[in-house]
Order: C-alpha cells, then structure tokens, then sequence
C-alpha cells in the first residue's frame, strides 16, 4: 500500500507527506498531498485483489462527485487506477479539509459537543439535497433488513416502502466543524431518514448531544418512517456489535429498541 501510495502521487503531480493515516482494515491509506496546480491536497489510495476492483464502494467517491456538486464535500480534483503485485489500486486526489472531524477517533461519539444551529443547518440542507437525489445505487437492501431485524432486534422486519439516497454511513467522525461530509463509498438508496437515524444512534453514549441531533431532525425522526429508520440502524449497529466493533453501543441501542413502538 505504501509503495503504490509513492506510486500514485508521482503518477498524479503530487508529493506526499506527514503521517499515513489508515482507513478501516487497512482498505484505504490517505496521506497530506501537494499538487503544482490544486495545493493541499489529501491523496487517499484504496486497494483490492486484482480483478476485484471495482463496484459501489470502489466508484462511490467518483460518481458522488459528479452527482452532488452543490453538497459541502472535499472536491475531487483526479484519479489514478493500477495493479501492482496482484493488487489494484484506486488513487483518488482531493482538495485537504483543515477543518477537522467532530469525532477523530471514530463513530461513536464519547464526549459532548456543542454544535451551533448554522452546523445543523448546513447538514440538513446537504441531507435534504442528497435524499432528493436518483440513484439506482443500494446503501441498504430489503433482504439484509428482512435478516438483520428480526436476528438483532426481535422485530418484525418492516417491509419499506420509501426509499431516498442517503449519505449511508453518517456519523460524526465523517462530519467536519464546518459541516463538511466526508467518505462517500457507500451513498445510495435507503429507508427514508435513514441518515438521521444513524447519525442519532452514533451520538446515544453522550445524551445532551444526542437529544440535540434528535431535536435538529424531529420531523423525520419523530414519524412512523422515521422510527422504523431507527429500528434498522439499530439492527445495523448491533450487527456491528455482535462482531466486536463498538460493543459499548450494545445497551443504548437495545434501549432504543425498547422505546419505539
């Protein structure tokens, strides 16, 4: 990764530097870039076994690129594809954010933020155009819902009927303070306010914060779609959980569960 890393910002004008910063399993390794013409740039590269490049996650930033250019979003400035040593990489050059996550070490919120009402009024306008978007890309699928919810949360699995794209994986270590939205891979269609839901479900360990959110998307989140929004990120989470990720989620999450009807 690191080679083709060197690879790629050679390939692309681009010197790199400062500290790798590792994404989820090692998938992704984005570091500082400098570009002749674009300036601070962050060069992020993502990798796959040759012949298993490509889909949703591998072309999400591009096609959200090009599908949202209004939405706050780092601007993708180039991209380089290659395959070195039975891998194929995906090299992707964007203008750097200094404005930083509201969550740098990871989803799940810990401490309470203080969030001004332009923050949230930033988002919602970006969550609105999003969810007025076409796609015929899939963030969520029926048949997972149809599995997930009954196994996770003892619930009927609800059958949807609404479905609008959605960012996908909404929290806040993919927000900036300046309402940026970052880490597009896996845009596409989900239950309606499914991005207020999961933003809600990532904020549950830290109460006054998390009752903010939920007041800032009342009117989606307090609807019978909107609940049922919550019952699957819910499901998702404890998916999530039941892995080992985020295991002190487990309890809110089940106590959410509890309350919605």
């Amino acid at each position: 990764m690191a080679t083709a890393h060197t690879r790629a910002a050679a390939a692309l004008g681009a010197t790199a530097s400062g500290p790798a910063v590792w994404g989820y399993q090692g998938r992704t390794l984005g570091r500082h870039a400098t570009h002749r013409l674009h300036g601070a740039c962050w060069l992020r590269l993502q990798a796959a076994p040759a012949g298993k490049e490509g889909g949703k996650h591998w072309e999400g930033q591009e096609h959200a690129a090009h599908l949202f250019p209004t939405v706050r979003k780092p601007t993708l400035h180039a991209i380089r594809d290659a395959t070195l040593d039975g891998y194929a990489y995906r090299a992707e050059l964007f203008d750097r954010v200094d404005d930083p996550v509201l969550c740098p070490d990871g989803p799940v919120l810990h401490h309470e933020l203080d969030l001004p009402d332009v923050w949230f009024k930033r988002l919602r306008e970006d969550l609105d155009t999003i969810a007025a978007t076409a796609t015929d890309r899939a963030a969520v699928r029926q048949e997972w819902i149809d599995r997930a919810v009954p196994q996770f949360t003892v619930r009927p699995a609800p059958q949807i009927t609404e479905w609008t794209c959605a960012h996908g994986d909404l929290h806040l270590a993919n927000i900036t303070t300046g309402a940026l939205i970052l880490d597009w891979e896996g845009f596409g269609l989900a239950p309606r306010g499914w991005d207020a839901a999961l933003l809600y479900a990532y904020s549950l360990l830290v109460p006054a914060t998390a009752a903010r959110i939920h007041t800032a998307f009342a009117d989606v989140l307090d609807t019978e779609t909107g609940r049922t929004a919550q019952l699957i990120t819910a499901a998702d989470l404890l998916q999530s959980s039941s892995r080992g990720d985020h295991p002190e989620l487990t309890g809110p999450l089940r106590e959410l569960v509890a309350t919605l009807p």
